[in-house]
């Protein structure tokens, strides 16, 4: 999978902005490229805790894709808790449909692609742009 600086340092900054929340939003991208983010309210009732994407940004994205736009890859979110590592609560809203997952902590971002039973790491490629 590929990456921009660009984006990594924008999901940062979102996580860095959201603390004591999660920040939360949409990867956007083609194939293997995220080439965008559409950042999201978190609706959740405990935003300190848990994310929830804002229906609307959800159909808004999907809707971007369907009219040609980059397709939607996955979520991200941040764990204030400065675990960069799906929790409990994310396996348990993971879709089986191997979507990317980013997970914002500690001054970090790490990808992972939800299966069948579990997260697995993804392993990304920093590009320029």
């Amino acid at each position: 999978m590929k990456v921009s600086r660009q984006i990594l340092n924008a999901l940062l900054v979102e996580a860095a902005d959201a603390f004591t929340r999660e920040c939360c939003g949409i990867l956007m991208g083609e194939e293997d490229a995220i080439i965008s983010i559409h950042p999201a309210k978190n609706v959740h009732p405990r935003p300190e805790s848990h994310f929830e994407i804002d229906p609307q940004a959800l159909i808004d994205a999907h809707r971007e894709a369907r009219q040609g736009g980059p397709q939607v890859l996955g979520y991200y979110h941040s764990h204030p808790n400065g675990l960069a590592r799906p929790s409990a609560t994310d396996e348990a809203m993971a879709t089986g449909q191997g979507l990317i997952w980013a997970i914002i902590a500690a001054d970090r971002v790490t990808f992972w692609r939800e299966g069948d039973a579990r997260f697995a790491a993804l392993p990304y490629v920093v590009s320029p742009r």
